[in-house]
């Protein structure tokens, strides 16, 4: 179970750590640029990020149902916490390729046509849904390091 873990906790690091990353710092500072240079800015950026954040959403999905199934005896098994974070998770993954395949697929055709207007209208769409996916990824982080505690029986009663 360790190497599920070492590879989970990774997995959400990066993409946890990338999503707070852009939001808090990328924006903020690509905000000062023209539009031409912002919107291949993020196109560019986000193209990368994208790349590892896919290879992040497997391994989560695949390190987790291992340590589930493979370890911890199945869903019955775990806690209320680790339900959450399977949950939370699968819904990260379906706003992931929402993403991918609608809003930033509009980001990177309208930057590759020379589209600022259309190009600015697909980031925001972007940028609203990595906010929700950081939202929910740090409720999860919060739930891994402490959901057995908070969602144990003793401290239901």
């Amino acid at each position: 179970m360790g190497i599920a873990l070492t590879l989970h906790l990774l997995a959400a690091t990066l993409w946890v750590g990338g999503m707070f990353f852009a939001v808090v710092a990328l924006r903020p500072a690509a905000a000062e640029l023209d539009p031409a240079h912002r919107m291949k800015l993020w196109a560019d950026a986000l193209t990368r990020f994208f790349r590892w954040v896919w290879i992040a959403a497997a391994l989560l999905l695949a390190t987790g149902l291992w340590m589930i199934f493979g370890v911890l005896g199945g869903m019955n098994g775990v806690g209320t916490h680790v339900h959450l974070m399977l949950g939370l998770g699968l819904l990260m993954m379906l706003i992931l390729g929402h993403v991918w395949f609608a809003p930033f697929r509009r980001l990177r055709r309208a930057v590759a046509d020379g589209h600022w207007a259309d190009a600015g209208k697909a980031l925001n769409q972007v940028r609203i849904f990595i906010s929700v996916n950081l939202l929910i990824g740090v409720t999860v982080m919060a739930i891994a390091s402490g959901g057995r505690y908070f969602f144990s029986a003793a401290s239901l009663s």
